[in-house]
């Protein structure tokens, strides 16, 4: 026989794509169609319902971009399809391929019962498994004509505005839209499904694919394409459903064939991405859950076999609170342990930006509401699609019950791949969490032979395990599983030449990958942050949004601390509820593709406008139990501290009356520039407006390099090679404009103000150095019009810094200065929260900041033989995709030189910054509620305990990074103090605490987090 294996598998493709598939609903009647186009946004399902429908019928228009329409479907089965089963084939013209990127529907019955959704990749709807000739169907769908923002497919290799097939940039935002429709009816049949044609498709598909992932050396692969080709010669391609049956069975021989014992095990668990906004805004989410969840309990009914996870409290929620009736149907496949609440967290977070107690609440809100209402203890945190994950995490998830991790995003990396996809993740304190990277690298897998043997091929702990996870199931934009992806899974499930394939859920794989390892000598372990070598820009894109969060935080912070002194001090009422729910929503405004930056300019709009409401009802909070504590009487003024350290003679967490507040040294002339001296720091400012000397007056040490300039901001092209508001690639740094140039350089006051021209745009900076302060401030207004540019502000500080130290949650990290490996190149572009610091061993200076994530590090030799250290904050970027107006506008930002500071100043004055002073009337000092008696044990919250109990909650944790002992004192009587972990429950750590007269003793490892309860004691006792 000749080798004719190429004509074989090229017949199998045509046979199979044109003609065997179509012909599962080949035999099919048009239904007859009505639309209702509702204006403005998407109404109740009843009022859909009930609307006035106008005739329509296949091959019109309809659905500008944004909009919904309201299709009715009905018509009456043929009296010579009694007893088959019959569907509805729906085609709304959708524009792509990719379920969730482009229209989607979901069909009510008429009594308004979903029954499941409409995608590119789900087109059908169950009416009957044996019809009645002459029954009637009727159903409604709602359509969301979502446009195509981004094209993703395996073609798609651009991601700037180029990458929306041409259309318009006005997609992510309606309020630009021309209204055109975007779609057009394709499609509206009811149809017998020729059930032995489906399951012939599947066979034929689940083989070639198979196959082709077999080596042409193989003598499986010849085996599988004889028996395709013995199948393809039944099959009468004029009568392909009375043929099917005998194909299949010529199929059987090599489906049957099991698989060899040390094949590959692969849990597949059930999975629907959601970003809960991205190219869509926050309410077309909230229906995405809806069709998702449908399309999922509708295959449930059908395949008691199917498992699946979901991973996000938030989207639950949104569920219970507008579909009930889906939510209730999650909850009933909860109860046979087919719907699995999965992942811990209240949303998906981005993990770089969020701070430490954020995080925490991330934990909190998610566990609660899965035990609240699923009564179920989550032991994941399921995480695939975020842009780094920093080193804080392993605790947090412990301290929360959390015993896995999942996630899959490392995989993108450019530079280096990451060394294993089963191991051990420690954090900066020593917690190791057992973690998993699924080898198929994808969080939206299809079981696909490609997917299958990439999964194997790729898995990078051979010798110690082999079993690796497969999340299955179109998302992003949600979809979640098909009954063709079932129906690979059953099929793979003991095949020869597969990997053997398990439908189960995390709780099944994660405990046996473990004991798969420890039977095997124990799993690796991966010390440290996991930084993503990719999506850098994520660090900066969007000010605005970061900015609404890092306030947000702040202020909800305060919010706490206040109220909670106000409710033990004067039983004023705690704003339980408010807190609630102001909390929940900065929670969801973490999710990775809002705070990052990466949304259309929808999302991001509603942000800014919902983080203006947040402040403003926090700020309202704050001021109602600040005066409540202030003792208004008397012209005097009370001045709050809500910062975890003392500051000019305020204590932390407390008030004291002060007659006036410290300000600034006023600049004095110093020929064509100006100085600022406080008797510690003497700044020099040139004519330019530029730092040129910046001395330490304590340590007789000069800041900047000779010859050097400081705060020198720095305009690069930002033009990535793939995702715009994702991407900072290295080759930036190639193309550099330093602008020197100032229309002018003043004294204002207490402090030096420049103004420089670039561009379309303008900056405004004022200087300014306050008395008794190491600490330069640059006060930064700037009116952004560039494109596709990035803003960077430069302090070359002369030490020979042999690290970076960064602020990450709940501590620090050092990062190398150096380039030695590829791992320490790919880290351009690096997180620090409210600060970095750079230093030798006995002098250094930090940067702190109010809202910028992003930071560079360089290091570079001089000719003097000296080391210049440069520390680069990415101020702004300028984006055209998805927003292509990201960043345009007016913004202010601060952030400061601490000259002369170690990583413990550093630490202070991070939070100085953060947590201003607040001054308002009265004449009484205010006791902190919690005091402790060590600068490296920062308190980081304290509230009144979830459950109402009147308990006092302490969060706290070692910040220096070194074993700490400390005293935390209570400025009331209280009873008892216990450890708890995160969700405030009791824990056994007698360790870290006792208790001596009346104050808790404290002792902490580096970087430990420690929650403590204390009990207040009753009045009078």
């Amino acid at each position: 026989m000749h080798n004719d294996r190429e004509v074989a598998e090229q017949r199998l493709h045509r046979v199979l794509n044109e003609r065997v598939r179509p012909a599962v609903h080949a035999r099919a009647v048009p239904l007859r169609v009505e639309i209702w186009e509702p204006p403005g946004e998407p109404v109740p399902v009843a009022e859909g319902l009930a609307a006035p429908y106008r005739p329509a019928r296949v091959g019109d228009d309809w659905g500008p971009a944004w909009s919904t329409s309201w299709f009715k479907v009905s018509g009456t089965v043929p009296a010579e399809w009694a007893g088959l089963p019959v569907e509805a084939v729906l085609d709304l013209g959708f524009a792509t391929h990719s379920a969730g990127f482009s229209a989607e529907g979901l069909v009510y019955r008429a009594d308004g019962t979903a029954v499941k959704a409409l995608n590119p990749r789900n087109l059908w709807l169950p009416v009957s498994e044996a019809a009645a000739g002459g029954e009637e169907f009727t159903a409604f769908i709602e359509a969301a004509a979502n446009p195509v923002v981004m094209h993703t497919g395996p073609d798609s290799l651009s991601f700037g505005p180029t990458a929306v097939g041409g259309r318009a940039p006005w997609i992510g935002d309606p309020a630009a839209d021309p209204g055109a429709p975007l779609y057009r009816l394709r499609r509206l049949d009811l149809a017998v499904f020729d059930r032995n044609v489906h399951e012939l498709v599947q066979d034929l598909d689940v083989l070639g694919q198979l196959m082709h992932e077999l080596s042409p050396d193989a003598p499986r692969r010849w085996q599988i394409l004889r028996a395709v080709e013995r199948a393809l010669d039944l099959v009468d391609l004029q009568d392909i459903g009375g043929s099917a049956a005998a194909a299949r069975a010529a199929l059987v021989p090599a489906l049957t064939a099991p698989a060899s014992a040390s094949a590959h095990r692969v849990s597949a668990v059930g999975h629907a991405h959601i970003d809960t906004a991205w190219l869509w805004p926050l309410r077309e989410t909230v229906r995405k859950v809806a069709r998702t969840v449908s399309n999922v309990t509708q295959l449930m009914d059908d395949h008691p076999e199917f498992k699946f996870v979901m991973s996000q409290a938030q989207q639950l929620a949104w569920l219970k609170e507008h579909r009930p009736e889906v939510y209730a149907r999650a909850q009933e496949k909860a109860r046979t342990g087919q719907f699995l609440p999965t992942g811990s967290l209240w949303v998906e977070p981005d993990t770089n930006i969020s701070g430490g107690e954020a995080l925490a609440r991330q934990f909190i809100h998610g566990k609660r509401f899965y035990l609240e209402e699923f009564g179920v203890e989550t032991e994941e945190m399921w995480l695939p699609d975020t842009f780094g994950y920093n080193a804080a995490l392993p605790q947090l998830m412990k301290l929360a019950g959390v015993r896995w991790f999942l996630t899959q995003k490392i995989s993108w990396n450019t530079t280096n791949k990451f060394p294993h996809h089963t191991f051990w993740w420690e954090g900066i304190d020593g917690t190791r969490i057992f973690s998993h990277f699924p080898p198929v690298d994808s969080y939206n897998g299809e079981l696909s032979g490609a997917e299958i043997a990439h999964s194997v091929r790729n898995f990078q702990d051979k010798a110690a395990a082999n079993s690796s996870l497969i999340p299955f199931g179109y998302g992003d934009g949600g979809g979640g599983p098909t009954r063709e992806m079932l129906a690979r899974a059953s099929r793979l499930k003991d095949l020869e030449g597969s990997a053997r394939i398990d439908i189960e859920g995390p709780a099944d794989f994660f405990p046996r990958a473990h004991a798969e390892f420890e039977a095997n000598g124990g799993a690796p372990v991966w010390s440290g942050e996991l930084y993503l070598e990719f999506h850098r820009g994520t660090l900066t894109s969007q000010l605005a949004t970061k900015q609404g969060n890092r306030r947000s935080e702040h202020l909800l912070r305060e919010a706490e601390l206040w109220a909670a002194t106000a409710a033990v001090r004067h039983g004023q009422p705690y704003p339980y509820d408010a807190l609630d729910r102001l909390w929940k929503t900065v929670l969801l405004h973490q999710f990775h593709d809002i705070l990052p930056g990466t949304s259309i300019a929808w999302v991001h709009r509603e942000a800014e406008e919902t983080y203006a409401a947040v402040a403003e009802e926090l700020g309202a909070l704050i001021d109602a139990a600040q005066r409540e504590l202030a003792g208004l009487e008397g012209d005097g003024t009370i001045v709050f501290n809500a910062a975890p350290h003392a500051r000019a003679g305020v204590p932390a967490f407390g008030a004291v009356p002060r007659a006036e507040v410290p300000g600034s040294v006023a600049p004095v002339p110093d020929g064509d520039g100006f100085v600022l001296d406080n008797g510690l720091v003497r700044i020099v400012v040139d004519a330019q407006g530029l730092i040129v000397s910046a001395r330490d007056l304590v340590a007789d040490r000069e800041a900047l390099p000779p010859g050097a300039r400081a705060n020198l901001l720095q305009l690069h092209q930002d033009f990535p090679n793939q995702w715009d508001a994702w991407d900072i690639d290295v080759f930036y740094r190639n193309t550099v404009r330093d602008l020197v140039d100032a229309e002018s350089v003043t004294a204002t006051g207490d402090g030096i103000r420049v103004v420089r021209a670039f561009g379309a745009s303008r900056v405004e900076q004022t200087l300014t150095l306050p008395t008794g302060s190491r600490q330069l401030v640059v006060d930064t207004v700037v009116d952004w019009h560039e494109r596709e540019r990035l803003l960077k502000a430069a302090f070359p500080l002369d030490v020979r810094a042999a690290h970076s130290t960064a602020e990450i949650p709940f501590g620090h990290v050092e990062r190398p200065t150096h380039t030695n490996t590829s791992w320490d190149a790919a880290k351009f572009e690096v997180c620090a929260h409210r600060f970095l610091h750079v230093g030798e061993r006995d002098w250094g200076a930090a940067l702190v900041n109010d809202s910028t994530y992003g930071h560079e590090v360089t290091r570079d030799v001089r000719a003097d033989g000296g080391t210049t250290t440069t520390v680069r904050l990415s101020l702004l970027r300028s984006s055209r995709f998805p927003d292509p107006d990201a960043d345009q506008g007016t913004h202010r930002l601060r952030y400061a030189l601490v000259i002369g500071a170690d990583v413990a100043d550093a630490v202070r004055e991070g939070y100085h910054l953060n947590l201003p002073e607040r001054v308002l009337p009265g004449s009484a000092s205010v006791a902190p509620l919690v005091a402790v008696d060590h600068a490296g044990v920062v308190v980081e919250a304290v509230k009144l305990a979830d459950d109402r109990s009147g308990d006092v909650v302490v969060r706290l944790y070692e910040a220096h990074g070194v074993r700490a002992r400390a005293t935390l004192s209570a400025g009331f009587p209280f009873t008892s103090a216990r450890v708890t972990d995160l969700l405030e429950r009791p824990l056994e750590d007698p360790a870290s605490h006792h208790v001596t007269d009346g104050e808790v003793q404290l002792t902490l490892r580096p970087f430990q987090i420690l929650t403590l309860r204390l009990r207040p004691a009753a009045p009078g006792v």
